[in-house]
């Protein structure tokens, strides 16, 4: 459950990413929010009772539901309701942008090229 709970978390911050990008002149605001484990009936559905996990990593859905009103209010465009330094997510942030302009290239990496020999 993991694996496809965290795919399809990242799956919408890209999505709402290019939302955002495509949306920008027309006045529409995008916000994501990336919530850690929240006391709603979820758990329960998959089998994994909110109880069994630490007290001090759930978040009240409704704590929850006012942090990321005060993120989108804030201008957030990605809102960790428990993450203490918004920082943090832009300095990630700034890393995989950083990344961009090397995703796409004629030749494969240095790295990658491996020594051809010559026939005959």
């Amino acid at each position: 459950m993991n694996g496809v709970y965290g795919g399809t978390k990242a799956f919408v911050v890209a999505f709402s990413q290019s939302l955002r990008h495509e949306l920008a002149e027309k006045g529409v605001r995008v916000q994501v929010v990336l919530p850690g484990a929240t006391a709603t009936e979820f758990w329960n559905i998959a089998g994994l009772p909110v109880e069994n996990l630490s007290k001090d990593q759930v978040m009240s859905a409704e704590e929850m539901v006012d942090a990321s009103l005060a993120g989108l209010a804030q201008g957030e465009f990605v809102t960790i309701p428990a993450l203490p330094n918004n920082a943090d997510w832009e300095v990630f942030e700034a890393a995989r942008q950083a990344l961009l302009p090397n995703l796409s290239r004629d030749k494969a990496a240095d790295r990658y090229r491996i020594p051809r020999r010559k026939v005959g």
